[in-house]
């Protein structure tokens, strides 16, 4: 399966109009767009360590497309891509709104990494399996013997 993000800049017409995209961008052809989704699946990331990112988001590298489509994640990205984007300019956006947004995502995706919740759906990371055949080997230098 190829691999397709979960969320494009297509999608954020949800959190954003394309007009005011189109005028804080001025109208790049979604570059500056990419990236602050970019920074934005980075900064979630950071705190999803504990889950499975693979399944939640697939891999460009691997060409693995994410085995889980959870709207609250891509929700999340949304928020924080966006206040990414408005921090260039903010014509006719709210701007406290979407910064209360911002941090609200931020303090959900806290909540999730300090296990206080635990989104529904979202596998967890596969714990590594003890090796029973480890070794430890200690050694020093030879002992010396000096004389004043």
């Amino acid at each position: 399966m190829a691999y397709t993000p979960i969320v494009t800049t297509a999608d954020l017409h949800t959190h954003i109009y394309d007009e005011q995209l189109d005028e804080i961008t001025r109208d790049d052809g979604g570059i500056l767009a990419g990236k602050a989704l970019d920074i934005a699946f980075d900064e979630v990331k950071a705190y999803l360590s504990r889950f499975d990112l693979l399944a939640l988001f697939g891999s460009s590298e691997q060409d693995v497309s994410a085995s889980v489509s959870d709207e609250f994640l891509k929700n999340l990205i949304k928020d924080i891509a966006v206040w990414q984007i408005i921090k260039l300019g903010n014509p006719s956006i709210n701007y406290d709104h979407s910064r209360w947004c911002y941090e609200a995502a931020l303090s959900t995706l806290e909540k999730i990494q300090a296990a206080g919740i635990t989104p529904q759906n979202w596998p967890l990371m596969a714990a590594a399996s003890p090796q029973s055949d480890v070794t430890v080997q200690s050694s020093s230098t030879p002992l010396r013997n000096n004389y004043y």
